[in-house]
């Protein structure tokens, strides 16, 4: 059977709960790239935050999920990532028949320094790294996915600082992030995010829990959850920030 290339019934998220057991396999999405974001997120951000032939920006670009969400909702796209392979793959998963003006544009690039104009932008949508949680490469120069969660906050900090920038005034910008657990204890690597974009200048939206399917304590982890007193993280933070 072919592969549609919309989702079928959908609806725009009402509350500020998210969960979407069914990730969504439509036009070229699937889950191979790690740590991929299901297609549902960006198609409710996109239609909620813009309109038709903006430009929306993803500057952890990855495994291509925003740019083919932007394609089919007819934006313009702006994807960036610091690793080519993701550029690349990115580029292969947009490489579908589509009827559409979009312009969809996939390029190597550092999120904390963008070679983008000021107030170019109409809608951030990007799903970056937690920290060294996911590996994405393993020495390339800037990769926020191999630092700690100190260094790597401070780098967050610069991405903050350039979403500001080259966002146009009133507009939003939606970043995804998780917490991580270090010797038993939480890391609340979310709100550290939060608090340095909000730093930056942007005032927080909406906060939006995501639920993840992925964290069912089972064998392995149900063992060592109860032994060791530990609950599994099972949710991420979906941030509105307005600029």
């Amino acid at each position: 059977m072919k592969t549609p290339l919309q989702p079928e019934n959908f609806e725009l998220e009402t509350n500020t709960v998210w969960s979407f057991p069914n990730r969504g396999k439509w036009a070229t999405h699937n889950a191979k790239y790690r740590g991929n974001w299901s297609p549902y997120i960006p198609r409710n951000i996109i239609l909620r935050y813009s309109e038709a032939n903006d430009t929306v920006l993803d500057q952890f670009v990855g495994g291509g999920t925003t740019a083919v969400e932007a394609k089919l909702t007819g934006r313009n796209f702006i994807g960036i990532d610091i690793n080519q392979q993701a550029v690349d793959i990115s580029k292969n998963k947009c490489n579908f028949k589509y009827d559409t003006n979009s312009k969809i544009d996939i390029s190597l690039g550092d999120a904390r320094k963008l070679n983008l104009q000021d107030e170019s932008i109409d809608l951030i949508c990007t799903h970056p790294p937690y920290a060294d949680i996911i590996h994405y490469s393993e020495s390339i120069e800037g990769d926020l996915s191999l630092l700690s969660i100190k260094p790597f906050l401070m780098e967050i900090g610069k991405v903050a600082e350039e979403c500001f920038r080259v966002l146009k005034k009133g507009k939003f910008c939606a970043i995804l992030m998780g917490d991580t657990r270090k010797k038993g204890m939480v890391q609340s690597l979310a709100f550290e995010t939060m608090r340095l974009f909000e730093l930056t200048g942007f005032k927080t939206k909406e906060i939006i829990i995501k639920e993840q399917h992925n964290c069912k304590a089972t064998g392995f982890w149900k063992t060592n959850s109860i032994k060791h007193n530990f609950l599994l993280l099972a949710h991420e933070y979906l941030f509105v920030f307005k600029k």
